[in-house]
């Protein structure tokens, strides 16, 4: 029986705890995967720093990319392209597994159906350990949808697809059909620079980024966006801007920071008719000021998207086989560890807010 090594989470404030398990044999439709590469997401840093709250100990991190060991009984042996899967094939996969037959699952929810499971978010107990990037294998249950990484794709750049850019496809998805629009993304962390990225390559007019740091600002420019605002500085230039625009608004703002007054400014500069994605408040806030008024005469939608379903995770590796090249994603992998140095990943991560740590992980 393989054993294999976890960095387990028991709460914020503590030390991670690496130990080593019995990794248990495979169930019906499952999956056992090496796990190689892993990207240290916002949701996570939130948990280390107890700004989130999540069962424990658990084995964090979910945008995993993993080579295949084993496939399980009855395992349909394709990844969700109708690709054959193999020992030895690198694939990453969706952040949630859930039952395919739930009233979520049929109306294009899948992130939200029964017996839901999602990977670096669940208590690691009892034969269920290898369940989150940072350990050395990863069981994947069954429903969980997988695809192949395309040859010469990095695993920096693949990793971050089973979160943060399947999510922004999940946002232009709930959009809608952006070419031609006046776009502002509030928040230029990696879900920010992804979707400044994707606007762009989906044909919108101009793409304006927002945030508090200069250094996020500098790096939009590199992904697409047309213009920067610096929101602690700059607020009123973009009131000036929307002068310019034949609706004197925003057609669409995707909201990636969480910040309640980033999603307030937002919703201000809106067009008639605008639209608001919000992605990024996915930990507790203070409740949102809004004017129903002013949301009823300028007929504003707001929509919010947590996660992600198929068509997202199928669209963003598409985006990612298009672009990787195009826009510098392998740089937004801003340092390396390797998985022993998990404590200094976090650290590091908190001190110095890059737009993501990777994780290498070996099996020596």
């Amino acid at each position: 029986m393989r054993r294999g090594r976890v960095v387990l989470f028991e709460a914020a404030g503590k030390d991670f705890r690496q130990e080593t398990f019995e990794v248990r044999s495979l169930q019906r439709g499952e999956l056992l995967v090496k796990n190689r590469y892993t990207t240290i997401c916002g949701s996570d840093l939130h948990t280390f720093c107890g700004v989130r709250k999540e069962l424990s100990p658990t084995v964090l991190g979910h945008e995993i990319v993993g080579e295949i060991l084993e496939l399980g009984p009855e395992h349909p042996g394709v990844d969700m392209r109708g690709n054959p899967l193999a020992v030895g094939d690198l694939i990453t996969w969706t952040i949630f597994s859930s039952e395919p037959d739930s009233w979520y699952a049929h109306n294009g929810m899948p992130q939200k159906a029964d017996k839901l499971f999602k990977y670096g978010h669940a208590l690691a107990a009892g034969a269920e350990i290898f369940h989150g990037g940072m350990g050395q294998y990863c069981m994947l249950r069954e429903h969980t949808t997988v695809l192949k990484i395309p040859a010469g794709m990095p695993l920096a750049v693949a990793a971050t697809l089973n979160c943060s850019t399947a999510t922004v496809a999940g946002a232009l998805r709930v959009a809608g059909d952006i070419r031609g629009k006046n776009i502002l993304i509030t928040g230029m962390g990696h879900l920010g620079i992804t979707c400044a990225a994707m606007c762009k390559s989906a044909g919108a007019a101009l793409v304006i980024g927002a945030d508090i740091t200069p250094g996020r600002l500098a790096t939009a420019l590199q992904f697409g966006a047309d213009k920067v605002i610096n929101l602690k500085e700059d607020a009123a230039v973009i009131a000036a801007l929307l002068q310019d625009f034949p609706r004197k608004g925003i057609d669409v703002v995707f909201d990636m920071s969480g910040s309640p007054d980033a999603m307030e400014l937002g919703l201000s500069y809106l067009a008639t008719g605008g639209i608001a994605v919000w992605i990024g408040a996915v930990f507790s806030t203070r409740p949102l000021q809004i004017n129903p008024e002013s949301v009823i005469r300028r007929l504003i939608t707001i929509k919010g998207l947590h996660n992600y379903n198929f068509e997202d995770f199928n669209s963003a590796m598409t985006f990612l086989e298009n672009n990787w090249q195009q826009y510098p994603f392998e740089q937004a992998i801003e340092k390396e560890f390797e998985l022993h140095e998990a404590q200094q990943a976090f650290e590091y991560a908190v001190q110095e807010k890059p737009l993501r740590v990777g994780l290498r992980i070996g099996h020596e």
